[in-house]
């Protein structure tokens, strides 16, 4: 190849690399509605639609957490997947086509009032729910390697994209139900939830084509020896990764499963509780909307805990936080308990899933992030399959949801309580 064209090459590898140094929030901001698609509308949008389907269609507590398990088992499937399908395409791939499927299955979900088409639904949602969750995270971090002293903020950034996807659901469904038919009117909710994850998907285009250069590879070893470390973690090793040490991180990695088993809980019944309580419909959405906004903000917050907690301290202090939030609406309908609940909570949970991220991106080499972001993926996903059902279950026995949610809020404290014992490696 004749040296101008090398030469050349290795500007374009500068400019492309400079040009997201100096732009990293906006390109992460765009890149965060792959975690309103994932988590914001695919899943959580379900606790705004759980009190009218279970009303129509005549489910008891237990199946109508089932959806949410079945979405969970669908996302350990995704996530037992990934890291296989992240050695053959690249993420930004990856995270589009998981947008794509993620949005067909969710206008599907308006097709059926079976119980068994629509679990199927849950299932396969999940499936393309981790696929874009763990292929955007590894995005946000390597994008976060370029600008280390914010590296904190870059992930909150990204994960806060959960709490646009809450807090569009939020005003979106409400309205929607109030004009659609009367005959499963909840239908029509699921089609505009898919309108608004294509429109998303569209949106996520320009970031994963601003970020490849993060995972094409250098031109020329001068062009990698001159950029620091982060140019290190985009070229990364030529040879397979060592195994992530699993062993190393086993309380966090037990701290993260209670973690998912008792904020789905949460996230899965609250508004039904509400509901049951006798809130009005408008302060529901006022709370869920809110509890979203929350999550967006909570980036913010908590960026230097992210930056400085090497070991579990984060995940425990994060934990013990929900573990408070979740128990509030259980003991009490009193508006402004309640109020604090949901912005407590939408103020903590995200930055749970990452500290998580910040822990693998701390404590292991660039080569195994995406190992070690996969494997957090699959003990939250293995938490969140317990969580539905079960508090489900509890729910249509003595004591109903409020009893659920105390369920919940113990998983959170002993999630804490173990997560306390990882010790950076």
């Amino acid at each position: 190849m004749p040296a101008g064209t090398i030469s050349a090459m290795e500007t374009n590898h500068i400019r492309s690399l400079q040009g997201l140094r100096a732009h990293p929030v906006g390109v992460v901001l765009a890149l965060s509605l792959g975690a309103a698609v994932s988590l914001g509308i695919t899943r959580f949008a379900y606790a705004l639609l759980l009190p009218v389907m279970r009303e129509d269609l005549g489910w008891t507590y237990t199946l109508a957490g089932a959806m949410n398990t079945f979405n969970a088992l669908g996302y350990l499937l995704g996530a037992l997947v990934a890291p296989a399908l992240l050695r053959r395409l690249a993420p930004g791939t990856l995270l589009l086509w998981g947008a794509v499927l993620a949005t067909l299955f969710m206008a599907l979900s308006g097709f059926f009032v079976e119980a068994a088409p629509l679990l199927l639904q849950r299932l396969l949602a999940g499936v393309a729910s981790a696929v874009i969750f763990i292929a955007g995270g590894l995005m946000a971090a390597r994008l976060g390697a370029l600008d280390v002293g914010r590296s904190g903020l870059l992930l909150g950034l990204y994960y806060g994209g959960v709490g646009w996807g809450i807090s569009a659901s939020a005003l979106l469904v409400p309205s929607v139900l109030a004009s659609a038919p009367a005959l499963h009117g909840w239908t029509w909710a699921w089609w505009a939830l898919a309108a608004v994850c294509a429109l998303a998907t569209v949106v996520l285009v320009w970031p994963v084509r601003a970020l490849r250069v993060l995972t094409a590879p250098a031109p020329a070893p001068a062009t990698v020896a001159g950029m620091g470390v982060g140019a290190k973690a985009v070229a990364g090793p030529a040879a397979p990764p060592a195994p992530v040490p699993l062993r190393a991180l086993a309380p966090a990695l037990l701290g993260y499963t209670l973690f998912g088993v008792g904020y789905i809980g949460y996230m899965t019944f609250v508004v039904a509780l509400l509901r049951e309580q006798g809130m009005a419909s408008g302060t529901v959405t006022l709370f869920y909307a809110l509890l979203g906004l929350a999550v967006v903000l909570s980036s913010r917050v908590w960026a230097g805990l992210l930056d400085r907690s090497r070991g579990g301290q984060a995940l425990a202090l994060l934990n013990g936080l929900l573990g408070a939030a979740t128990l509030l609406p259980a003991l009490t309908s009193a508006w402004p308990v309640v109020m604090a609940s949901g912005l407590l909570f939408g103020g903590v949970f995200l930055a749970v899933v990452a500290s998580t991220t910040a822990l693998v991106r701390h404590n292991l080499p660039p080569a195994q992030w995406a190992g070690g972001i996969s494997a957090f993926t699959v003990v939250f996903a293995v938490g969140q399959i317990v969580g539905p059902t079960v508090v489900g279950w509890i729910a249509d026995g003595p004591g109903g949801l409020a009893r659920g949610l105390v369920y919940s809020a113990v998983a959170l404290w002993l999630g804490a309580l173990v997560a306390a014992r990882q010790r950076p490696l």
